[in-house]
């Protein structure tokens, strides 16, 4: 069911946006099918929260927790930022949203959106202000089929010059996992092949802990933790992002940036893909790899990429 009305919010967000003579009716129907959207995705994440996750609602957020959720005041905004989900353009949104910067989406840099972003996170207030924020403003969450995510996630960082992931992950993986690795590849870190990945991954003894780009979005953003209002998808992100930043009362002028600043001449992670990706891998692998990000399929209603998977 959940599938079938995302498939026709799609279709409807789709004409809302490309339309610009939209009637006081077609807005009131876009909205409806936003609110059906939503209270489908909200209803589901309880359910399953409540069967695997029973008591975490009652517990206080942590520092750590809060961490990941970025604050946007003027537009009453609460954003966790998942790494490969479109983290980097909202952002740029955000920096916009907030007077951070004058400068137009497209002209932020990825340096600026990272690490000059002057964007606050919730667990820099005091407990009043945390308290406060939770309580009034807006909680957002995009997620993405997690194993898609995953494979992004690699490419960027192993298959693409990342100096700290090839010293910090790179080194440790081939040295834990590669037979007869090369003093080269030791040093380095460079060439970690996904099979090597993956094998680190769902290593209960990992040689080196866990990383953002790739934690589970279930850990990262503690949707079982946190109420979430808003939870859109990667897949539908500039239709998603644009209806909300239009409920929140953002300038007509402001949308969301669907463009890729790092690397931008490879072709961005699809589906397609992710399936070649996890073709490299055996059926145990595969299954141990799913098992790892099992909670984000459960939480956010995406099927299981490959067949033979239970």
């Amino acid at each position: 069911m959940v599938l079938m009305w995302a498939v026709i919010f799609f279709i409807l967000i789709v004409q809302y946006f490309n339309n610009p003579f939209k009637s006081g009716g077609e807005e009131a129907v876009l909205q409806q099918r936003m609110a059906t959207i939503q209270e489908s995705r909200r209803r589901l994440l309880a359910e399953v929260c409540s069967k695997y996750q029973a008591g975490m609602g009652q517990q206080s957020l942590s520092k750590r927790q809060m961490s990941p959720i970025y604050v946007e005041d003027r537009s009453r905004l609460l954003y966790c930022g998942v790494p490969k989900v479109g983290c980097s353009n909202w952002k740029r949104v955000l920096m916009v949203l907030s007077g951070a910067t004058t400068s137009s989406v497209r002209d932020i840099s990825h340096y600026a959106a990272h690490f000059a972003n002057h964007l606050r996170r919730l667990d820099s207030y005091d407990p009043d202000g945390i308290a406060q924020r939770l309580l009034s403003y807006t909680k957002v969450l995009f997620v993405r089929e997690p194993l898609e995510r995953l494979v992004s996630a690699f490419r960027d960082k192993f298959e693409n010059p990342s100096p700290y992931h090839h010293a910090v992950f790179g080194r440790a993986i081939i040295s834990r996992y590669r037979v007869n690795a090369t003093l080269t590849a030791l040093r380095s870190g460079d060439g970690v092949t996904f099979r090597e990945f993956i094998q680190y991954l769902v290593d209960d003894r990992r040689p080196v802990g866990m990383d953002v780009h790739w934690q589970t979005v279930s850990h990262l953003c503690n949707p079982c933790l946190l109420s979430y209002d808003f939870i859109g998808r990667f897949e539908i992100m500039v239709e998603e992002a644009n209806f909300l930043l239009r409920s929140v009362g953002a300038p007509a002028n402001l949308t969301y940036p669907d463009f890729k600043d790092r690397n931008p001449l490879e072709e961005r992670t699809s589906s397609r893909i992710t399936q070649e990706y996890l073709s490299q891998l055996n059926a145990t692998e595969r299954q141990r790899a799913f098992e790892f990000y099992n909670m984000d399929y459960l939480l956010f209603n995406y099927p299981k990429p490959f067949q033979d998977l239970h």
